[in-house]
């Protein structure tokens, strides 16, 4: 079953229009249509990674176009560290790891913003390691022992 954003969800506090210039500013891109295909690309790609209620919660955080693109996709069995969601999306993409790491700092900056601070704590514990710096955020995480 795909998570759906709920019928009776409040109406979020920036349009599609509003978040892709946002993003647009985040990230530097010459056109809204370039940052429109980052919003795409990182929000599929974070629906394949980002599942249970922070998933549903996320999705009502979101203007109604960027939610249907993160709940679109099928969660992997498999979660990405920080560093294989970048090289996953680049590769999807087809491009570097380098300008997948831009568009996914440029979104998450302003789906940092849409979250709140409550909400992105939730989605990062539930992440491995990695996407807090991905989120704009310091990584409080300790590592852990090798088996």
């Amino acid at each position: 079953m795909y998570d759906q954003p709920r019928p009776d969800r409040p109406t979020p506090a920036v349009t599609f229009d509003q978040m892709l210039e946002r993003v647009r500013y985040e990230g530097a891109y010459p056109t809204r249509e370039r940052a429109e295909e980052a919003v795409h690309d990182v929000l599929a790609a974070l629906g394949r990674q980002v599942t249970r209620d922070e998933r549903v919660d996320l999705a009502q955080c979101l203007p109604v176009e960027a939610a249907l693109t993160l709940t679109a996709q099928i969660p992997d069995i498999e979660q990405l560290t920080g560093w294989g969601f970048v090289k996953d999306l680049a590769a999807r993409t087809g491009g570097t790891p380098a300008t997948a790491r831009w568009d996914t700092c440029a979104v998450l900056a302003t789906v940092t913003a849409l979250a709140g601070p409550d909400l992105l704590a939730r989605i990062l514990d539930r992440l491995p390691g990695g996407y807090a710096l991905l989120f704009g955020q310091a990584e409080l995480r300790q590592p852990q022992a090798a088996a």
